[in-house]
């Protein structure tokens, strides 16, 4: 007897590029603040300012349209070593991506911000957490952060959420009809992460079984997750 077994295709997990222009950001209650900052720019409150959100919040987006505007470098905080300090602040404007408690090295951190105070260079520092929830070994580091304003990105609100949902399809190039969005949005936690992972679900699944990106399989998917 001979079993005949249906093909199973493959999803392969092909990088797939995020626009992070100023068009392509899209505008809410949640972080109007944060834009206000990085288009107030350069007339900040102080040369060094914080930025924290949670995962998938904007953070890195808003960082890049700083960065074009103010001819800044990037660099993350879990490799920035007291080396690098003066080379990263060279075009006198810098973004420090991530910084995590316990995952960076507090010394070159200091320095690079003594540099950046000596230099009148501009920096803007980004995390998930503000860096006052820290544990902070070195005194004048931690009092240095504290001193730094802070912005914060907020949870979307629903409009927002919606867009959001619609931006991570056009980013993977998954075309969608309102029924997709309003189901998801009504159904996943409502968080830039959660419909940043519904999406490439949605995106993964639809491509293994070779189906097109419905409200049926959205429920199918969300009823299996």
């Amino acid at each position: 007897m001979v079993v005949r077994v249906q093909p199973r295709q493959l999803a392969f997990a092909l990088p797939h590029a995020e626009s992070l222009t100023r068009d392509n950001f899209l505008e809410g209650p949640a972080n109007e603040a944060a834009l206000a900052l990085v288009e107030s720019w350069p007339d900040w409150p102080n040369r060094i300012m914080l930025l924290a959100g949670p995962e998938g919040s904007g953070k890195s987006h808003l960082a890049a349209i700083w960065a074009e505007q103010a001819g800044a470098r990037s660099i993350s905080a879990h490799a920035l070593d007291a080396a690098a300090v003066p080379g990263a602040l060279a075009t006198g404007a810098l973004v420090v991506e991530d910084l995590r408690p316990a995952d960076f090295d507090e010394r070159a951190l200091f320095h690079l911000l003594n540099l950046a105070r000596e230099d009148g260079a501009f920096v803007l520092i980004t995390g998930r957490v503000p860096p006052a929830a820290f544990e902070i070994e070195l005194r004048d580091l931690r009092s240095r952060l504290r001193a730094a304003p802070l912005v914060s990105l907020l949870p979307p609100d629903d409009l927002l959420f919606r867009g959001l949902i619609v931006k991570f399809c056009a980013d993977r190039q998954l075309s969608i009809d309102e029924t997709v969005v309003s189901y998801l949005a009504t159904r996943i936690e409502r968080s830039y992460a959660a419909a940043r992972q519904a999406v490439e679900l949605l995106d993964t699944e639809a491509l293994r079984l070779g189906r097109p990106v419905t409200r049926a399989l959205a429920a199918e998917l969300l009823r299996s997750a």
